[in-house]
């Protein structure tokens, strides 16, 4: 067994994370770095030196889920989202049942809401929002971004619901109490059931191709049935049907 290999099987052993799922080239590459800049010489001395500290264990999960993202990340998406998505889900049902899975420091979960304002009142939006990462899930919560991750937000949206403090803009009270954050990783644990609108975006690139499959899979059963799928721009889904999807939009896919 390759030193990589016994790391794999301890991190599964302590954390329920399966690396193996991963890609490999890419998640060795950002491991090994991680480890070299931290004074260990290889996979086996960092597995120790993991299950003796905490915060570098913490560290370890940042480097492991790249939690990179911005409001209205692809802003046309977003536009499709509100002009047509929306009013589609709406027809059938006013209280939408909405899960933005993997949503690293909470742009994607608010973004949901702020959209999905055009057309009903906060008081009935209600967003899931899960991530594997513990210290994201904290971030997301402050809800205080640097004016960067804002650079595709609608001016009337940004007045409406950020407030500047110095550089950083904060999220205001009324968006964030429309999302409620949970831990949860999308390769071991349960899915919910009766989603209108399951939004997992630049996340999948990160798995195998038998990890994604599962992933699918297990969102597919997830959505009710003419509940939509939001994927990112690199995450084309190739044979959607055999999900049981349609294609509703570039990048929304519809539960048959």
């Amino acid at each position: 067994m390759s030193d990589y290999e016994q790391f794999i099987a301890g991190i599964n052993k302590k954390t329920g994370i399966n690396l193996a799922l991963y890609k490999e080239a890419q998640m060795k590459r950002r491991l090994t770095s991680l480890y070299e800049k931290k004074g260990y010489r290889n996979f086996v001395e960092f597995l120790q030196a993991l299950e003796r500290n905490r915060d570098l264990m913490n560290e370890f999960l940042d480097r492991m889920t790249i939690n990179v993202s911005e409001f209205y990340r692809n802003g046309k998406r977003w536009e499709v989202l509100q002009n047509k998505i929306f009013p589609l889900l709406l027809q059938t049902n006013k209280r939408l049942k909405i899960w933005s899975a993997a949503c690293s420091t909470g742009e994607e979960p608010y973004t949901i809401s702020m959209v999905l304002s055009h057309h009903l009142p906060l008081s009935q939006i209600q967003v899931l929002a899960t991530d594997l990462d513990e210290n994201v899930i904290q971030k997301a919560k402050l809800g205080l971004y640097p004016e960067r991750s804002l650079a595709e937000v609608p001016n009337d949206v940004k007045t409406k619901y950020f407030a500047q403090e110095g550089a950083f803009f904060k999220v205001r009270d009324e968006i964030k109490r429309t999302v409620n954050y949970k831990k949860h990783n999308l390769l071991n644990d349960q899915y919910e059931s009766n989603y209108d609108l399951i939004v997992c975006r630049n996340v999948m690139i990160y798995f195998t191709e038998e990890a994604k499959d599962q992933i699918y899979r297990n969102f597919s059963k997830s959505l009710r049935p003419g509940g939509i799928l939001f994927v990112g721009s690199t995450e084309q889904i190739f044979n959607p049907a055999q999900y049981g999807f349609e294609i509703e939009d570039t990048f929304f896919y519809r539960k048959k």
